[in-house]
């Protein structure tokens, strides 16, 4: 079959987009799913997003990581935003559904901001933080993050954890509000540019153990910078929101 696609990026994490509204595409073969994502004899990328109908949304957004498992993706949610805009599907605001939810989304000058599921669940470790932000996240500080070995200790810790595993998400704290973020992600099996829901659990993680009393978070990544902003309750963050760009890169045919 001959497959039209769309390359999105939002601050480094890039994926395949596929309008899949005439439900044509064997989302259910995890192989093809692997070789648009295999950067040396497919179209390259961390993931694949499928825009789909939905009765009650504005659309439907599945992701699958490059190794074709399932999950959330907050940089993935807002290129799909984007996507979706550039369909004409929607205008500068959106609802839609994903596999953890309902999400929120506006949209202007490429900038997206997207409304997060709640988080009421964070677990203080020892050395660490471990939150569900869409996906599963291992949060920790460290020093010197630029020489830090973020491939070798996040795989370590990445299969520390049951199945499905976590995301693993090394830290350095730059002042009061600014935490930069390096990030090893299952399923990509590497460590990524960006990570949207890793981000968004680093920011909780800061405020939960008061490494910063702000709700409003910078995050430098490797692609550039994502900013979370959220409410605090009694232990519960509502109204969480991950903000950043969201750019188009290229579009193509490719015979699978």
């Amino acid at each position: 079959m001959n497959l039209d696609f769309y390359k999105y990026q939002g601050t480094g994490n890039d994926f395949v987009m596929i309008d899949n509204r005439s439900k044509t595409f064997p989302k259910e073969n995890i192989a093809i799913i692997s070789k648009l994502c295999d950067r040396n004899f497919g179209v390259g990328a961390d993931g694949v997003i499928i825009i789909e109908n939905d009765a009650n949304y504005d659309f439907k957004m599945i992701y699958f990581n490059a190794d074709g498992s399932q999950t959330f993706c907050g940089n993935g949610g807002r290129c799909a935003v984007a996507f979706a805009k550039y369909l004409e599907i929607i205008g500068s605001e959106t609802k839609f559904i994903a596999v953890d939810g309902e999400h929120l989304a506006t949209i202007e000058n490429g900038i997206v901001s997207l409304k997060m599921i709640d988080v009421d669940e964070i677990k203080v470790q020892e050395n660490s933080v471990f939150a569900y932000t869409g996906t599963q996240h291992h949060v920790e500080l460290v020093d010197s993050l630029d020489v830090f070995p973020v491939f070798e200790k996040g795989k370590e810790i990445r299969y520390s954890y049951c199945e499905p595993g976590s995301n693993v998400n090394f830290v350095e704290q730059i002042d009061d509000t600014t935490f930069r973020v390096r990030t090893y992600e299952k399923g990509v099996e590497n460590e990524t540019l960006a990570c949207g829901t890793g981000v968004t659990a680093v920011a909780i993680a800061m405020h939960k153990t008061k490494k910063t009393d702000s709700n409003l978070i910078s995050l430098p990544v490797e692609g550039g910078n994502l900013e979370v902003s959220f409410t605090e309750e009694n232990g519960v963050y509502t109204n969480v929101f991950l903000k950043g760009s969201a750019t188009f890169v290229f579009s193509g045919k490719i015979s699978l």
